[in-house]
């Protein structure tokens, strides 16, 4: 067993700094975006900390969002919002969009896209909003 094995996602996107950057990267796309960004608010500084939080944990670093927020149960925290598979996507998009913007690997990419696929569709609550 190599020492490769035992690496976690927070330690190849680079750490805290590395998590840092994808957020920072990230919100300025989704404010831009229609479909999703009516669902956060005006101020997106506390959205970017709390993504941090989640991310650093969520990618095997610290445990920052339980320590500060308590358990995550993220989807009920998302269960106010109408969240479809169009915004599911969306979201995801966006989140490719700032990988690409900070020059990430693409494997690299690839392995964070799919291990936050997984939480982007379990919040779905709403039907497609379009048919």
């Amino acid at each position: 067993m190599t020492a490769h094995s035992h690496t976690t996602l927070y330690e190849i996107v680079g750490g805290g700094p590395g998590v840092r950057a994808i957020v920072e990267a990230f919100y300025p796309i989704v404010q831009e975006d229609p479909l999703i960004s009516p669902l956060f608010p005006q101020d997106i500084r506390p959205v970017i900390e709390s993504q941090y939080l989640f991310l650093t944990q969520f990618f095997g670093g610290p445990p920052l969002y339980s320590n500060e927020k308590g358990h995550p149960m993220m989807r009920a925290r998302h269960m106010p919002f109408p969240i479809d598979k169009n915004k599911a996507d969306a979201w995801l998009g966006c989140m490719r969009r700032a990988l690409q913007q900070l020059q990430m690997d693409e494997e690299l990419q690839e392995l964070i896209i799919t291990r936050l696929s997984g939480p982007a569709y379990h919040f779905i609550n709403t039907e497609n909003e379009e048919a």
